[in-house]
């Protein structure tokens, strides 16, 4: 069995993260409530077997609770009919304690974005994000409770990181949207959870561990996992390039995303602290060789800001240095930024995002405006876990 004597949290604190030029921004509530419980998502397949021990249950009984979890999207042991009565509440409370409780429920885009609001076993909030469209179905997951990236324009960066998530609290939000799915709760009748993006709240290279052990889970098949297609996955980082350099090892076919939001350090070390860490040249340099080792083009996340980061002489540099390697190797995501309320950050006028689009496609790159979800409700993550805290 996992050990759980040792209840001092993870930080999520890259190495060097409390001194030098960039201090990962804590909450005042940071790693305070120890870890969360163990669960089923958290367990290997031989500790799930020795806990089934434990109980008086055969080790086949794990196979059977990992085919509803992982199949059927099911943790309510008490309905489990192939499990004999008289162990069905221990196997609940041995391998099923809730670790995510929705909170509250937001719905735009005529039904097809819904937006949770999900309370952790410490009262931590976090949220995730279930967005349809025609031909896929997306879910925006998060990995950290905060995030201590210290971004100025981000809702989840003035929260500040408190801690990080389990592989079974973030497996948790992939369950309960694919269950949703299969239950027809989205608009548009029951359907498939097709795409996961690890762009919610929090910094995923900061918590490595959990995301990876999240990522494999996902993508393996029932009844080890919920058989989403590991090319249908996407792992994205401010830049953090120990953590890039760690995912291009691991030979997993998942989609790298990099928020890169500037094409000069100048800038960058404004809009994004960790720059002052992994610099833009560190950070392009660690994408390339991911595509290299990977063969996945990597998207460059670019949120767009009015006056700030927008302009045409923005738009050629970030050209030209993707276009120092030379091989088609990236695709930019333009994003119309979402803005928190007060702040001075702000969108785009639309005729300065299409001049930039426009200077990619001359240049060669590959760049699409990203789809923006969400707007006529709190759709920036870490809005609504902020309103909620407030």
């Amino acid at each position: 069995m996992t050990d759980t004597t040792n209840d001092a949290p993870e930080t999520g604190i890259t190495p060097g993260g409390t001194t030098g030029p960039f201090r990962d921004v804590l909450s005042r509530d940071h790693a305070r409530r120890g870890k969360p419980p163990l669960h089923f998502a958290d367990m290997t397949p031989s500790q799930r077997a020795e806990r089934a021990k434990e109980l008086g249950m055969p080790a086949f009984r794990a196979k059977q609770l990992a085919n509803h979890y992982y199949a059927h999207f099911d943790t309510d042991a008490a309905e489990f009919t192939d499990l004999p009565a008289a162990v069905r509440a221990d196997a609940a409370a041995a391998f099923f304690p809730e670790l995510i409780h929705e909170v509250t429920r937001q719905v735009a885009d005529a039904g097809t974005t819904v937006k949770t609001l999900w309370r952790l076993f410490d009262g931590s909030l976090i949220e995730s994000v279930l967005m349809r469209y025609p031909s896929r179905t997306t879910l925006c997951i998060s990995s950290q409770v905060g995030c201590g990236m210290g971004c100025p324009f981000c809702a989840t960066g003035k929260l500040g990181l408190t801690r990080n998530m389990s592989a079974g609290e973030i497996l948790e939000q992939v369950r309960a949207a694919a269950r949703m799915m299969c239950d027809g709760e989205v608009a548009g009748g029951p359907g498939r959870l097709s795409n996961i993006v690890f762009m919610g709240m929090g910094e995923p290279m900061g918590n490595y561990n959990s995301v990876i052990s999240a990522v494999r889970q996902i993508c393996a098949l029932p009844p080890e996992g919920f058989g989403i297609s590991a090319r249908n996955i996407t792992v994205s980082t401010v830049g953090v390039v120990p953590g890039i350099r760690r995912l291009a090892a691991e030979g997993l076919p998942v989609r790298l995303a990099v928020s890169l939001h500037a094409p000069s350090d100048e800038l960058r070390d404004e809009l994004v602290p960790m720059n002052q860490r992994f610099d833009t040249t560190q950070v392009l340099d660690a994408a390339h060789d991911y595509w290299l080792a990977s063969k996945r083009r990597v998207s460059i996340e670019y949120a767009l800001m009015r006056g700030i980061n927008d302009q045409a002489e923005h738009a050629r540099l970030l050209a030209k240095r993707l276009n120092h390697y030379g091989d088609n190797w990236a695709h930019v995501n333009p994003i119309p930024l979402n803005p928190i309320e007060g702040s001075k950050w702000t969108a785009s006028k639309p005729e300065d995002e299409a001049r930039f689009l426009d200077i990619l496609h001359a240049a060669g790159i590959t760049a699409t405006m990203r789809d923006t979800r969400g707007q006529d409700i709190d759709g920036a993550c870490g809005q609504l876990a902020a309103k909620e805290r407030g």
